[in-house]
This record gives structure tokens, sequence and C-alpha cells, in this order.
């Protein structure tokens, strides 16, 4: 049980979400006074797990409103860090970051200069990173989730049937009790991507800086783009890679996992069948795909050790369909499963991530629960479970499952619309085959962004476009962008030939 729940947890950084609705932005307030005075110091021994932290990375503890309507009430912590630029003449201000999930962004700083975020960023910016509110080292939230509860973290698991559904609601329903009658409960109401949008408005202020750029992935491409359309005069270059729909993460985005799925599995069955030799699962793209079926039917019959049935193993695929490093990861569990083996732990695996997995779940389901409005009944997962699961045969009857967020209370906040009022300062980069954000969400949050916005799409699988998908030619608009401001004149694709797969 722990194996698993640490393999996919510390896989799966999934998007997040919020659903438009009918109501605009309020108007952008009048600058307040910095919060408090930024105080940096070394940042925790914990920051950056697996990376190496940066010479004179720093980190500081920021105190922010919780509620926002009553900004002189109680008041929570937000931690954040810095990599100051070391070019005074070049440096232009801040690039905030987000890494997604929503998960804990403190080290993100040094991961992005692990990846070899080009020297003339790091000249031209302090790049700052942050936990948002309600996760790892700013104020967190708990819902004292069993490991029962957190085995597959905060995606569904394949339901089989309109039982498997009903099942998991009583399940899902517990955890929303568990949430509400938790120490932190009185938290909740205010853990929102809005929220958090202000709070990096409150880092800005309290940094000295009149605008902020950004550098947003995944769930981060839908705070930044509410960051700047709440506040689009104090936005100053906005990067959004790997992009949700403009509602964020909400059920109709998690039905979109079982596309994103479709979209990339075929890399994936293409990398199988060519390393036939080494792993036997398939010598043709087709012969893995029934492999697919197969293991995950025997899977259901008959669990591997470290619970690993037929749900676990679509999930584990699901979370290692990221990036083409991972396909080898991948390969191995398939092979160690095809023989009736628990997958031996990816390189650089250790407890901790599962240890923390309580708060980080929990943070998540705040997050995506009060930003958007799910389906209520039962019978409307059913119906879609049951739909998806003919539709979508790899994923589909988990893209589709319950989520506690059936159960939570009414938001206390209307989402946030994305629109095109504001500057054109937006840039997005986008993989064609993208399981976890798929395309189709990404060309909605274009639609939304109007003008203000130019897309560059990769032809390319996996999660990631900047840095990490290594494709030049959606690499280097991304730097121009954010170190001279010039974006390009037109929507474009680039093509496989500079990118792995």
């Amino acid at each position: 049980m722990r194996k698993s729940l640490s393999l996919v947890v510390a896989a799966a950084t999934v998007a997040t979400a919020l659903i438009p609705s009918t109501s605009q932005a309020q108007p952008e307030a009048a600058d307040p006074e910095p919060a408090s005075d930024v105080k940096w110091g070394a940042c925790p021994a914990d920051v950056s797990p697996g990376v190496p932290v940066p010479p004179g990375m720093q980190c500081a503890t920021l105190k922010v409103p919780l509620d926002y309507a009553d900004p002189s009430g109680r008041k929570i912590d937000i931690a954040i860090s810095r990599v100051a630029s070391k070019n005074p003449a070049q440096r232009r201000g801040v690039l905030l970051t987000n890494p997604g999930g929503p998960s804990a962004g403190l080290g993100y700083p040094a991961l992005l200069v692990a990846a070899k975020l080009p020297q003339s960023v790091l000249d031209s910016y302090d790049v700052i990173g942050f936990d948002p509110r309600g996760i790892g080292h700013s104020t967190p939230v708990t819902c004292g989730l069993t490991a029962e509860q957190q085995l597959y973290g905060n995606i569904p698991p394949y339901a089989k049937s309109a039982d498997a559904v009903a099942d998991r609601a009583v399940d899902v329903q517990r955890i929303a009790k568990q949430c509400w009658s938790s120490k932190s409960a009185a938290l909740l109401p205010h853990i929102s991507t809005a929220n958090t949008a202000r709070d990096m408005d409150q880092i800005r202020s309290a940094l000295g800086e009149a605008k902020t750029s950004y550098l947003g992935a995944s769930w981060g491409t839908h705070l930044g783009a509410v960051y700047t359309t709440l506040f689009p005069n104090r936005s100053d270059r906005i990067v959004l890679d790997s992009n949700l729909g403009p509602a964020g993460w909400d059920y109709s985005s998690e039905r979109l996992w079982s596309q994103g799925v479709e979209d990339r599995f075929p890399d994936f069955a293409a990398y199988l069948a060519a390393n036939f030799r080494e792993y036997g699962l398939g010598r043709t793209p087709a012969q893995v795909t029934a492999k697919y079926h197969e293991l995950a039917a025997r899977l259901d019959t008959k669990p591997v050790e470290g619970g690993y049935d037929g749900a676990m193993f679509r999930l584990l695929t699901f979370a290692y369909l990221y990036g083409a490093t991972q396909m080898p990861v991948l390969a191995q569990a398939w092979k160690a499963l095809d023989a009736n083996q628990p997958p031996p732990p990816p390189p650089g695996s250790s407890t901790s991530v599962a240890e923390g997995a309580d708060q980080v779940i929990s943070g998540r389901y705040a997050m995506i629960c009060n930003d958007s409005r799910w389906p209520t009944s039962v019978k409307t997962y059913q119906r879609a479970v049951a739909v998806d699961r003919v539709r979508y045969p790899l994923f589909g009857a988990a893209g589709a499952n319950i989520q506690p967020c059936a159960y939570w209370p009414d938001a206390t906040e209307a989402p946030v619309r994305i629109n095109d009022h504001g500057p054109a300062n937006v840039l997005m980069v986008q993989n064609l085959r993208d399981p976890a954000t798929p395309l189709a969400g990404a060309r909605k949050m274009r639609q939304a962004f109007g003008q203000r916005v130019m897309m560059i799409t990769a032809d390319a699988g996996g999660h990631g476009v900047y840095l990490f998908g290594r494709n030049q030619c959606a690499n280097y608009p991304v730097t121009t962008f954010l170190t001279t401001g010039v974006r390009p004149a037109h929507d474009y694709g680039c093509s496989a030939a500079a990118a792995p797969r």
C-alpha cells in the first residue's frame, strides 16, 4: 500500500480549475500597502527534495489576509522563495512562478534553475516561488485522510460499473465531511484560486514592484489566468504552459483527462513496440494496447502485492505518460506487473512524499471544490462514467468518476471568468498530446483570452513545454518574450523534429 501511494502521489502533479460564471471580475483595487517587510533568510531543509538548491536562494514568510473581504482580520502565512538576479543593469523586476498541482512551489525556482532556465531570464528577474495557501510551508489545511483515502491522490479510480460509482460516492462524501470537521475547517472557505491570485499580488506589493511577470504550468496556468484577469494592469509578461481551460480544474476538465490519455498513449505504445526485445509487451502499438487492457482486466481479478489492481494500473499509466523520460520507468512497471510482481520504485523516490500526502491532497480538494460547481447527483456521474468508459476505454471511467466536490458546501465567491479585458501580454505554449491538460482545454483558454494572447503548439506528447519539453522552436519565443517583451505576431505550431516523444 505504501509503495503504490508513493509512486502515484510522486508522479501525478495534475491540473486545477474554476468554472466560468456569469459574474465578471471586480475592478482592480488600489495598490494596498505591503503586508509586511520581507525578511529573507535560509530556506527549509526540504525546500526542493532531490533538486540542488541554487547558491544564494533565500526564503521568507509573508502575512496575508485569510479573507480578503476582511483584510484587517485573521492573517495566514505564505511561504515565498527567491533566486535573485545578479545583474542589476539588466534586472527588470520579479518573475512569480508556479509548477501546478496545486502543489508546493517554494522550491520551483530551484527546479527551473536545474532545468537550465536561460541566464538571460535569471539576469532579468528575481525568480520567485511560493507555496499556495493551504499547502506546504504556507498555512496548511488537512482533512485527516487515512492511507486508504490517500491512495489515488486527487484522481478518482477507474469505475467498472454504476455500483462502483455509488461505492465511491459513499467514500468521497465521508472525505468531504472529514474536511469540514477538521481542525482547519475554518480556513477551507478561503482556499481558492482567486484568493491565491490575491496572495500573489500581496507578494508583488511586499517586494515593492509595480508589476509582476509570471511563469506557470498546469494548474498554474489557471492561477496565472485568474491573476491577470483580476489584476490586468499589474501584470507584466505572462507565460502559461500546458493549459487548463478557462474554468480551471472542474468536472469538465477531469473528463478531458480521458481524451488526453487517448491522445498520448500511442506515443508510449510506439515506444514499447520499438523496444520489444527489452520489455516483451507487444511487437506493434496495437499489441501494446491489447496488453494494456489485458493487464487491467487481470489485475482487477488478481491484484499484485502493494495494492496494484486494475484501477491502480490505469492511474500509474496515466501519471507516467507525463514525460518522455518517464517512459522507461513506466515500461519497467508494466513488465513487473505482467510478471505478477510489484513495480520497482522509480529513481529517486522516497516515502517523504507519501508522508505529506494528506496535506497536499486536502489542499487540492479545498482549492478545486471551492473554485467550481460540481454535479451533485450520483446518477450524473454514473451516466458520464458509462459514456466515457466506451468513448475513452483507456481512462474514461476514471476521469468521469465522482469527487468530494459533489458534497462540498457552496463557495463563498463566484468563480472568476477569464476574459479578453486587459493588455496583450499573455503567451500560451501547449503540447498537442498532453494527457493532463489536453489541447481541447487550451483552445478554450485561448478563445477566452481573445486578443490578449498568442499560442504556440508543439507537435509533442507529455505534460510541460518550456524547458522540460526540449523543443527549441517552442522554448525560444518564451525566453524572447520574458526577456524582451516581444511575442510572436500570430499563433503557430512547432514540428516534432526538435523534441523527443
